[in-house]
């Protein structure tokens, strides 16, 4: 699905991914991992464009479109969908108005809100005139994931989608992850800290340390090792 080839990205004077190649298989559910700091969210901002990139590719398969030469606005057209870290909905507008954000990307005659997304989150479907900032922040996370679902992505992008939020909504959301990926077919690229999070809903893992890829493979390869050297804290 991507293919991220010979990345490096800087902040002013900062070196922060280094020489990153990683791949990203269709189908299947990526979680990227590594200790704050190591270039995570970095990473994922490059992918949708947040991010300058100094040099190397982004291939997006089976167009082989590099996303690197491609602007911000055309990444969720060319079928990339986002979950930013903190969720960042709008908190004044509704349910109903922070889901058709996404809309203007469609083509003319496919602008509505998909109906699998209040089978996803029936309490979105319960809550579309209450405004974004009045949900409970499981509430809000289940928003940013169906706001991001609304463009029909085909790679589903999460940036730490359990961060602050209760454990039964947790796994609700783990058990929506792996239904998207699994019975519908989304390929997903996830960011998260929670070892057993992350086992439960991944089939591979990418480590990132100081900005570099320092190990990555089928997710039961994770062993006390790698976990002790690059994920404990």
């Amino acid at each position: 699905m991507i293919s991220i080839q010979g990345l490096n990205q800087f902040y002013g004077e900062s070196h922060t991914l280094w020489d990153i190649d990683m791949q990203i298989p269709e189908g299947q559910c990526t979680v990227l991992m590594g200790r704050n700091g190591v270039g995570k969210t970095t990473l994922l901002q490059c992918i949708m464009g947040h991010q300058k990139v100094a040099s190397g590719q982004i291939l997006l398969n089976p167009q082989d479109k590099d996303l690197v030469k491609a602007s911000v606005e055309q990444r969720p057209r060319l079928g990339v969908g986002y979950v930013p870290q903190g969720r960042q909905i709008f908190p004044l507008l509704t349910v109903e108005e922070n889901l058709q954000i996404g809309l203007p990307v469609l083509p003319r005659g496919q602008r509505k809100i998909p109906d699998y997304i209040f089978e996803l989150f029936p309490v979105l479907a319960d809550m579309m005139h209450r405004r974004g900032g009045d949900l409970s922040g499981g509430q809000q996370q289940q928003l940013a994931i169906g706001r991001a679902l609304v463009v029909d992505p085909k790679l589903l992008i999460l940036d730490e989608p359990t961060e602050g939020i209760q454990p039964n909504v947790v796994q609700e959301i783990g058990d929506i992850i792996r239904k998207l990926n699994r019975e519908m077919g989304l390929t997903v690229l996830l960011v998260e800290q929670k070892l057993p999070f992350a086992r439960k809903v991944g089939d591979r893992f990418c480590i990132l340390d100081r900005g570099r890829k320092v190990a990555e493979g089928a997710m039961d390869s994770l062993d006390d090792t790698l976990i002790k050297q690059y994920l404990t804290v």
